[in-house]
């Protein structure tokens, strides 16, 4: 019997992590302890980037790690294919065309897409559908809370 405490993580290591998440500024982006839930991931199942797995690599139970990551490593540069220019109106009281709001659009297959509003111009509403954290460098502090 192996002692799960002294496994590192690996590849398709199921990791179960807190995790807190700021910007350059020092601002808070995300934390699994404001509601005490922890992330629960899968090490190479395509969900994060193999810069962050790569810090993740070789942590153990207990192991706490603060690692910084360029935009390029973490949620990548805005692409300026990801802008878009709606009318206004496609917007209204519910789903106001105010500059930061962060509004739910549908997609053709049903689904729903986040996209931020950078610009309001007349009848024009530039909405930015890049992931919010995209062009920003993130510092990651991690706790290890299980590897299995």
């Amino acid at each position: 019997m192996t002692d799960s405490l002294a496994t590192p993580i690996a590849d398709n290591s199921e990791v179960v992590l807190h995790f807190d998440l700021k910007l350059a500024d020092g601002s808070a982006a995300e934390s699994t302890r404001v509601n005490d839930k922890p992330a629960k991931l899968v090490i190479g199942d395509g969900n994060l980037t193999d810069s962050f797995e790569a810090c993740l690599l070789g942590l153990k139970v207990g192991d706490k790690k603060s690692f910084t990551l360029q935009p390029e490593d973490a949620f990548g540069m805005p692409n300026p294919d990801n802008f878009h220019h709606l009318e206004r109106s496609k917007f209204n009281a519910e789903a106001p065309a105010e500059v930061g709001m962060i509004l739910a659009f549908s997609q053709p297959d049903g689904s729903e897409m986040p996209g931020i509003v950078r610009e309001v111009t007349g009848d024009s509403v530039t909405v930015d559908f890049n992931h919010p954290l995209a062009g920003q460098v993130i510092t990651f502090n991690v706790e290890i809370l299980s590897v299995n």
